[in-house]
């Protein structure tokens, strides 16, 4: 059955060719409202998959040495070769919330901004974080899947997209066509790595490591149409409660992605979190540029004949 390039697609495991009978499609719904960045994600996911030190060889090849980025308390900066989960710390300074101050009786210290402690707030400011543990996507139109040469990538009975090592040549054609820049080559090794949701667990019956390990339930994990179901009534929750900047991203079928086997609930714009606003399958527009190139060679060759025959007479 051929792959399709763009749009939605119900069942993705279905259009690679498994049968009917298949897993249903399982996949990760982050709500970042929740995450207090503890980071056990990121140690359950090392542990687990047997992932080297974020910064080993970056100094002398081989070494296993922790590199610190100086950004606040992100350790690991980004997704790559040797992280599948990063987590995000953003901090913002915000309007303060208008809530009344409760009189404890000890000494306190006014907000930034204000003029006289419980007079004029109207300026005054607060700072808060913006936590969010980032995974490969999965994306329903895995452009990585479809520029690999090789076919390491490939798409899974639980609709996952995963990198088979034995087969990865490294050639790198996969980490341009990401639109996300989540997978990469692994320093000292030259094969691509990425999140592969635990595929061996998958197969056990159990969760993903990363969702196991989560306290406060920021990472749930099961049949993507639950999930979806349950994001948006996360949503609404939240839009109640006057969280009005809460939104999902990657939930919807329709972006250019198709959808998202891994997708989140932002409490802010999603370039805020290092996340594209509008993501786009990079081999989407293959089978046009084809045809266009096609077209484009046979009519030079059309011409290059006219022009020949006619140097003859």
């Amino acid at each position: 059955m051929p792959n399709s390039w763009s749009g939605p697609l119900a069942d993705p495991s279905a259009d690679a060719g498994y049968a009917a009978d298949h897993p249903p499609r399982v996949g990760f719904f982050t709500d970042t409202s929740v995450c207090i960045g503890c980071k056990a994600c990121e140690v359950a996911c090392k542990e687990w998959n047997a992932l080297p030190a974020d910064g080993a060889g970056t100094e002398r090849p081989g070494d296993d040495v922790l590199s610190l980025t100086g950004m606040s308390y992100d350790n690991t900066g980004g997704l790559g070769g040797s992280t599948y989960r990063h987590v995000a710390f953003v901090e913002q300074r915000v309007p303060a919330r208008q809530s009344p101050q409760v009189d404890l009786g000890m000494p306190a210290m006014d907000l930034p901004g204000a003029v006289e402690s419980g007079v004029d707030r109207a300026d005054a400011t607060e700072v808060r974080w913006l936590m969010s543990s980032d995974v490969c996507k999965h994306c329903t139109h895995a452009a990585c899947l479809d520029v690999c040469p090789t076919g390491a990538l490939i798409r899974t009975e639980h609709g996952t997209v995963l990198v088979q090592q034995d087969i990865c040549n490294g050639c790198g054609y996969c980490i341009p066509a990401c639109p996300y820049g989540v997978i990469d080559q692994r320093q000292g090794d030259g094969r691509a790595f990425k999140c592969t949701m635990c595929h061996d667990r998958l197969g056990e019956g159990l969760m993903p490591a990363c969702a196991t390990a989560c306290p406060t339930e920021s990472i749930q994990f099961g049949p993507l149409d639950e999930l979806r179901e349950r994001a948006n009534a996360r949503l609404d929750e939240l839009h109640g409660s006057g969280v009005g900047e809460a939104r999902l991203y990657g939930h919807d079928d329709n972006d250019g992605v198709g959808g998202d086997g891994a997708f989140f609930l932002l409490l802010d714009e999603p370039e805020v979190y290092g996340l594209p606003p509008d993501p786009v399958v990079t081999t989407r527009d293959l089978p046009s540029m084809w045809r266009h190139a096609a077209a484009a060679a046979l009519t030079a060759g059309a011409a290059v004949a006219v022009a020949f025959l006619g140097a003859r007479r």
